[in-house]
């Protein structure tokens, strides 16, 4: 790094080191480092009675764990984690004074925590739910957090009216049901009774909310904030992370049989890409608008419940984070780790978006309940990489050992140190915008328009995407047992589209809407996954493969599969060893009661010769459940003649074939594609 300085991705690294401890091959000490002769038994008087309070390792230990759960999130309790780097790909000067933003030849470690919104952290991963995507930068100049989501707008507009959100979306409290769910009355209610949330819940009610993989889901700022440069100029700015492997997504049926197969199966997935080297890679965007162009859109840009369509304000890619290392210990980093959207460094400032200002409030606060007072910051997940000084002292988990007898400032026993840095030095100065008004509880009229984007973000789904929507508001709504509230439901979404909101009347039983209807006709193409990036890297095939099979043939396809990224797993009948017709083995990674359709992206079938019934039922079972998923389908020698049993043969996305190269190049694409909706009119 440039002046000599350490690199800050060492600097981190470094500095967590110091806190790790490997108690392989050690002796058992107590907390404060006395060896310990006995821990089976604790301290009695004789051998049947009384424990003494003399026991101060059975006190200690015991205590211990009285206190090892700390409060969970009320929100975005349900997370995983891992550590990476952000490189910059050219300089942002002409936009941000910001430093981790100017050389691309300095990599800015990051720490990046996934999470679901509404659940407890025992909740399953695969449920409809927001995704929370926050990212803090360990940079030269502190710590800066971006703390986002998966989706670009929220369900309200001021901060004010979060709790009465979260109240709504939460476990209803007479019964503490549904966990970790929207589908109930007392989220709806609230949705027809706070129509700003139109637009969020379009986004709700899309495959948005059921991402395939934390690698595979967009992440964004939500807020609008600023970009200064070094002479004062500044722009508005939104914040976009765009995955490299594409946007996809679960279809509704597989997440929530996924629910039940793997509760955990997002974070694995993360944690074994990123343990098999298969680093999960995010773009950072960003999309900047002059302030002299605020009031030229049709939309006020400081609301949260809009976005700033691409077509309008493309985005600018400037950088790429990578992930590239998990987590020693989840409690230690994952669950301590406090982000904060005022978390901010020299040439990053904030706008007067109501939510963003609330919450600017809000992290603070939670933190010093979630980590038992004001020294979260000494976490060694939250310690900066630069040193901080400054005249705080004591509380709760204090760990620094401050040296001196001075804690004020003025003072002149430490000659007035440490002292306020200049601008010129790095001292943070806040944006000085022009503020003026009167005290008032009120909200702009340019906040009033609810459905506008809504719709245009019905107008750009693809016609596969418009019948998920349909068919997630007929779930959903399906669950609530007002009457009343349903009717709201589909009055409220009249006003998006007329198509939409009369469909899933229909389904769940109310009238359909006497009015309404929107003259929006714009969209945007950036809104639909369709038109996301297709790639095989990383998808995990299931091969369904049993003895006799032709092993010449098949481990050239499994290379070839291999060299495109993909990830094939052998499935049989038992675990050990299948054997090829030419005396060759393959080592078997799952059986049918181990594995299941749903944790894979597609399904390759080989079969063998004389297999028993079961298995060719338990591979039928298999290969139906993955087409009604809409994957890809291949087959090669036997397995071809089963796909003709199973009536799946010459189908969108069903692959066979002799010719072995055809077949690859073929199945490969199918797999790409993520999903065949063709078959919904097969």
């Amino acid at each position: 790094m440039k002046d000599g300085r350490k690199n800050n991705e060492n600097r981190k690294n470094e500095q967590l080191e110091q806190f790790r401890v490997d108690d392989a091959g050690q002796k058992m000490t107590t907390n404060q480092g006395l060896k310990i002769s006995e821990d089976e038994f604790s301290l009695k008087a004789g051998e049947r009675g009384p424990t003494l309070m003399e026991d101060f390792h059975f006190r200690e230990k015991m205590t211990h764990f009285d206190h090892e759960r700390i409060p969970e999130r009320i929100v975005h309790a349900r997370g995983f984690a891992a550590h990476g780097e952000f490189e910059v790909y050219e300089s942002m000067k002409e936009y941000t004074k910001a430093k981790f933003l100017q050389d691309p030849a300095v990599k800015t470690p990051v720490f990046v925590r996934f999470s679901t919104v509404a659940g407890s952290r025992g909740s399953a991963e695969t449920v409809r739910d927001v995704r929370g995507f926050a990212t803090k930068f360990y940079t030269e100049e502190g710590n800066y957090d971006l703390v986002g989501n998966n989706i670009p707008v929220f369900f309200i507009q001021d901060a004010i009216k979060f709790p009465d959100l979260i109240h709504a979306v939460k476990p209803e409290p007479h019964n503490e049901m549904p966990q970790a769910a929207s589908a109930h009355d007392t989220f709806w209610d609230f949705v027809a009774n706070n129509q700003e949330s139109a637009h969020m819940i379009m986004w709700h009610m899309s495959d948005r909310a059921i991402p395939r993989s934390l690698r595979m889901m967009e992440g964004f700022g939500v807020h609008t904030f600023r970009f200064v440069n070094d002479q004062g100029k500044a722009h508005f700015v939104k914040f976009h992370w765009k995955p490299v492997l594409g946007v996809h997504s679960l279809v509704w049926d597989e997440a929530q049989k996924i629910s039940g197969k793997d509760p955990d199966y997002q974070r694995r997935d993360l944690w074994e890409s990123i343990e098999k080297g298969d680093y999960p890679v995010f773009e950072l965007g960003v999309q900047l608008l002059a302030e002299e162009d605020e009031f030229k859109f049709d939309f006020d840009i400081l609301d949260p419940t809009k976005l700033w369509p691409e077509e309008d304000v493309p985005v600018k890619i400037i950088g790429k984070m990578t992930l590239n290392r998990n987590v020693d210990n989840v409690f230690a980093e994952t669950e301590q780790v406090a982000f904060h959207p005022g978390h901010v460094v020299p040439g990053i400032d904030f706008s007067n978006d109501p939510l963003l200002q609330g919450r600017l409030f809000s992290y603070t606060d939670t933190q010093l309940i979630r980590l038992g007072g004001p020294n979260f910051h000494e976490l060694p997940i939250n310690r900066p990489v630069c040193p901080f000084h400054n005249n705080q002292r004591d509380g709760y988990g204090r760990q620094t050992i401050n040296v001196g007898q001075v804690s004020y400032h003025n003072n002149s026993l430490a000659a007035n140190t440490p002292a306020p840095a200049s601008e010129a030095e790095g001292g943070y100065v806040h944006y000085q915008e022009k503020v003026e008004g009167r005290k008032i509880r009120s909200r702009s009229d340019s906040f009033k328009d609810h459905f506008s984007q809504a719709t245009l973000f019905w107008n750009s789904m693809s016609q596969p995407e418009k019948q998920h929507i349909i068919e997630a508001f007929s779930f959903e709504l399906g669950k609530v047992k007002s009457m009343s509230v349903r009717q709201q439901v589909a009055d409220m979404f009249a006003n998006v589209n007329l198509e939409l909101a009369t469909a899933f009347a229909e389904a769940i039983g109310v009238n359909p809407p006497q009015g309404g209807g929107s003259n929006v006709t714009k969209s945007s193409a950036a809104l639909s996954q369709e038109n996301t990036k297709k790639k095989p890297n990383t998808r995990k095939v299931a091969v369904i493969v049993g003895n006799d099979f032709n092993g010449t043939d098949l481990v050239s396809v499994l290379g070839s599969l291999k060299s495109e990224g993909i990830q094939p797993e052998i499935i049989s009948e038992k675990l050990g060893t299948v054997k090829g017709s030419d005396g060759s083995g393959l080592e078997v990674a799952h059986t049918f009661l181990t594995a299941d359709s749903v944790l894979f992206d597609a399904v390759y079938v080989v079969g063998g010769s004389g297999q028993s019934r079961k298995f060719q039922n338990d591979a039928a079972y298999f290969v139906n459940e993955a087409f009604s998923h809409f994957k890809a389908i291949g087959a090669t020698h036997e397995g071809v003649k089963w796909l003709e049993i199973f009536n799946k043969k010459n189908c969108p996305g069903v692959v066979t074939g002799e010719d072995i190269n055809g077949f690859v190049t073929e199945f490969v694409a199918a797999v790409a594609a993520h999903r065949h909706w063709d078959r919904q009119i097969v």
